[in-house]
């Protein structure tokens, strides 16, 4: 039988920083926390500068797939 995997960790790059200077950067590479009620008001829970999660408009990000190497060595370095 196969063994269920974990959920993929998702990312998504900065491309707007307008307002969060201090809290995003642009270009920077984010982590994205699920949060199926902010994704259906238009906004991701983004992991950014303080460490932690806050909600952002979604327009602020562009999402990207890692390769699953990427996505692990992503989550060691942000532990």
């Amino acid at each position: 039988m196969k063994r269920p995997s974990k959920a993929k960790a998702r990312f998504a790059v900065c491309i707007k920083n307008k307002g969060y200077e201090a809290s995003l950067e642009i270009g920077r590479l984010y982590r994205v926390i699920s949060d199926e009620k902010a994704e259906r008001h238009g906004y991701l829970r983004i992991v950014d500068e303080s460490g932690e999660d806050y909600g952002y408009a979604a327009t602020r990000f562009f999402g990207i797939d890692v390769p699953r190497p990427l996505e692990r060595v992503l989550l060691k370095a942000a532990s």
